[in-house]
């Protein structure tokens, strides 16, 4: 959306850290140097004083509300980022020795899978590589193992554009999703799930914010050798506080939940992002000039990758993008082409104004 000190729209479709509501980030200026009449900043806040807890304390109740997270279940507020969870997540739920699924769809999901062998054994239950990560693999190709101690999965693929618009049942083995890029953007059935993680900056916040929700009967000691900050029970035990917690970014956080209801809340985000992406594909679809590989029914909502069919122009595509206000429009390094986030916070006009933009640098070389 527009830059506060801009008067032309500038939309910003960076992959992460992502687009802010602008009612958030206004109201975070107002408060900034003294939120609510405390005379201080939160950024100032003793994390054990009243004033940071029950800001804590709102964002966990406004967030267990948005998912509808069940009793059964912790919020907890961690740092850094979602790729420490790669290797908490067997460090705190797999013994020694112990095994786990993980589903291969594409780079981040690589990247969980290889972190995780570096602590337990990892049966890589279905793959996408064989057919260029282009769709979620088939249900009927995974090969779980019922000893398991969780299965593995990436819901939203930033980098290549593929996302679950469905969940596996994994039986009695623990689902565990790594959902940073498509977190909030939709109603989800939080009991499906043993685990649920997610980085702040696509859809929550400022980045190094870490959403953790794990049911109470995985929180278990940790291998003896994991840091204690890094140990869910003891941050469970500690409400998140265990350590100092980011306290500026869990209030900009519960700003974004508070902003999110009153946006209608998820079910009106899902319909939302529908549309956006919808109309974005169709627009891509529609041309000879762009191409999006991806199986359409397992198109990413949040990242929208696609390449020029004339690879050439892709510089001249995003500088002049860019000189028009449609900023961090650059394809992930690993895939090149273009990358067209669209999380909770981009408004409809600025994926209007994409197309616009695409259809006349084409006609221009066609």
């Amino acid at each position: 959306m527009a830059c506060i000190s801009s008067p032309d729209p500038v939309y910003n479709f960076a992959a992460g850290p992502g687009i802010m509501p602008r009612e958030v980030l206004r109201q975070a200026r107002e408060e900034l140097l003294d939120w609510q009449g405390s005379g201080m900043s939160v950024m100032e806040m003793p994390f054990t004083g009243e004033e940071f807890q029950a800001i804590q304390r709102q964002a966990q109740q406004d967030l267990r509300e948005l998912l509808g997270v069940p009793d059964d279940y912790r919020i907890l507020f961690l740092q850094g980022g979602a790729s420490a969870q790669f290797s908490l997540l067997p460090m705190n739920l797999l013994p020694p020795g112990a095994t786990a699924d993980y589903v291969d769809t594409g780079h981040w999901s690589r990247k969980a899978i290889a972190e995780g062998r570096r602590y337990a054994r990892i049966n890589v239950a279905a793959s996408g590589e064989a057919r260029g990560y282009r769709q979620v693999p088939d249900l009927a190709s995974w090969r779980l193992d019922p000893q398991a101690g969780y299965c593995h999965i990436t819901s939203n693929e930033t980098a290549d554009g593929l996302a679950y618009h469905w969940l596996p049942e994994t039986g009695e083995v623990p689902l565990v999703a790594d959902m940073t890029s498509d977190f909030l953007s939709r109603p989800l059935a939080v009991e499906r799930f043993g685990v649920i993680y997610a980085g702040a900056q696509k859809n929550i916040g400022p980045a190094g914010l870490t959403i953790v929700i794990i049911r109470d009967d995985l929180i278990r000691p940790a291998r003896p050798e994991t840091p204690s900050a890094f140990s869910y029970q003891v941050q469970a035990d500690s409400n998140g506080r265990f350590n100092t917690p980011l306290t500026y970014a869990v209030y900009i956080a519960g700003l974004v939940f508070r902003w999110l209801r009153r946006e209608g809340g998820l079910a009106a985000m899902a319909e939302r992002n529908r549309r956006k992406s919808d109309k974005l594909y169709a627009a891509i679809d529609r041309s000879d000039f762009y191409v999006c590989p991806q199986h359409a029914a397992d198109r990413s909502r949040m990242n929208v990758c696609f390449h020029l069919a004339e690879a050439s122009l892709t510089a001249e595509c995003l500088q002049q993008a860019g000189a028009q206000g449609l900023l961090n429009l650059k394809g992930h390094p690993a895939n090149g082409g273009l990358r067209a986030s669209l999380y909770n916070a981009m408004p409809e006009a600025g994926v209007d104004a994409l197309i616009a933009f695409l259809q006349a640098f084409a006609a221009r070389h066609a």
